[in-house]
């Protein structure tokens, strides 16, 4: 029996190898060949692609990432398609990516997006991954910690919200750098004034911005003022908000007097951002104070404006003091294909090496404890002394939906459309609506 079918099987494959040639004609089998000679695909392992979205961090990012990826590509075999995604729409993007299933590997989220995030379990939950070594490394992993898991590792970091003042504009006036709302307000109003003459007013007490679209500049505009008049965003159980009491109010009526009663902002104010402010307005010595990122310091007074004698300091002081400072951090997403190579791709952009590349293009605090300093020199005692003065959001549901329509109402109230109790109760209305759905 087994040697009958084994004469079938021998029959059956010369008739498939016959089938085989006589399908053959002498030019393809001269294209076979040629094909034979060439490099076949299956010969090299193809190369696993993975996407990776970021935001501008700072100026022209894309080719210090590059240069820093292009290692690990290399090491692994695989292709990192890199993204920059600008800040305006971008939770927005991530939103309409996500439920096309067509967003990235690893992204970049700050903390008013996670909830909604979370919420889709488009996010994964890193605890699985971290080992004790990661924990004791990464400085601001307890910053990672929300709503039940760690959903991020920090990448972007002790980068404060600072009031920069004129050294020279302060001397002038007979002022000293201040230290309460009183002193701000008091030398604010002083330094607006007509300088040569004409008539007009040259020179302002605070260029302030209020005319960017995306609620991102909520982060200098209100976080700082309401912590300093003793306030708080949100009740401790995250089910509705309270920065429409006596001291969010507080904080309100002061950055609306400021506009109306004292008219210390530039006529400019509601079209302009605060970056923008820093540099058509504070940068060339029209203002006493304005208010941004530690980062502008370095990255844009020092090179754009050489002879500007500038200072700056992380909060005025009211009742208490406080001033932001985001911790934004990088996630796996849950639709990788790859998660091991994903969370592999972030450690190694947190790596010492890697952030020590970065942080040298563009200057910050270091993320882990084995990486040098290589940020501002003068940020260094503010960074390690004034922790607790400047301080990250509390992640909170729906927190894009706040903060985007709290915005907006600060807007309308900078507009002089509504006033400060108006815009507030309005916000609140809509944020305690939101969280009790």
């Amino acid at each position: 029996m087994k040697k009958i079918k084994s004469i079938i099987a021998t029959i059956l494959a010369v008739i498939m190898a016959t089938a085989v040639f006589a399908g053959c004609s002498p030019k393809d089998d001269s294209s076979n060949k040629a094909k034979d000679n060439s490099p076949k695909e299956t010969a090299s392992v193809k190369k696993e692609k993975l996407t990776l979205w970021l935001p501008p961090i700072g100026e022209n990012d894309a080719p210090i990432w590059k240069s820093i990826l292009k290692k690990f590509e290399d090491e692994n075999n695989c292709k990192v398609d890199l993204q920059i995604i600008p800040w305006d729409n971008y939770p927005e993007k991530y939103a309409s990516a996500i439920a096309a299933n067509k967003g990235p590997d690893v992204g970049y989220m700050y903390a008013e997006m996670f909830p909604q995030f979370i919420k889709m379990g488009a996010v994964e939950d890193l605890t699985p991954y971290l080992t004790d070594k990661d924990y004791k490394n990464y400085i601001y992993i307890n910053d990672a910690k929300m709503l039940g898991g760690i959903y991020g590792l920090p990448i972007e970091a002790a980068n404060p919200a600072v009031l920069y003042y004129n050294k020279d504009i302060l001397a002038e006036l007979g002022e000293q750098v201040p230290k309460t709302w009183e002193d701000f307000r008091r030398i604010a109003k002083k330094a607006t004034k007509d300088t040569d003459g004409d008539g007009k007013i040259d020179q302002y007490g605070f260029a302030q911005g209020w005319g960017r679209k995306m609620f991102g500049d909520l982060n200098w505009n209100w976080y700082g003022f309401l912590w300093q008049a003793g306030g708080e965003l949100y009740n401790k159980d995250l089910k509705s908000v309270r920065f429409n009491d006596k001291a969010g109010l507080e904080a309100a009526q002061f950055l609306y007097d400021l506009k109306f009663k004292d008219k210390v902002l530039p006529a400019n104010a509601m079209s302009q951002t605060n970056k923008e402010m820093l540099q058509s307005t504070f940068g060339p010595g029209k203002a006493a104070f304005c208010i941004w990122l530690s980062s502008g310091a370095s990255e844009i007074l020092d090179k754009s404006f050489p002879n500007l004698h500038y200072g700056f300091i992380t909060s005025l002081k009211n009742k208490s003091m406080g001033t932001f400072a985001s911790v934004d951090d990088l996630t796996l997403m849950s639709a990788a294909k790859n998660k091991k190579l994903a969370f592999k791709l972030m450690t190694y952009m947190l790596s010492a090496e890697s952030m020590t590349k970065f942080h040298a293009y563009h200057p910050r605090a270091p993320i882990s404890k084995d990486e040098p300093y290589q940020g501002d020199p003068r940020l260094k005692d503010i960074i390690e002394k004034d922790k607790g003065i400047y301080r990250p959001l509390v992640v909170a549901p729906h927190g894009v939906e706040v903060y985007d329509y709290l915005w907006k109402q600060l807007q309308r109230m900078m507009a002089g459309e509504v006033t400060p109790k108006e815009a507030l109760d309005e916000a609140a209305r809509f944020a305690n609506k939101l969280l009790s759905e």
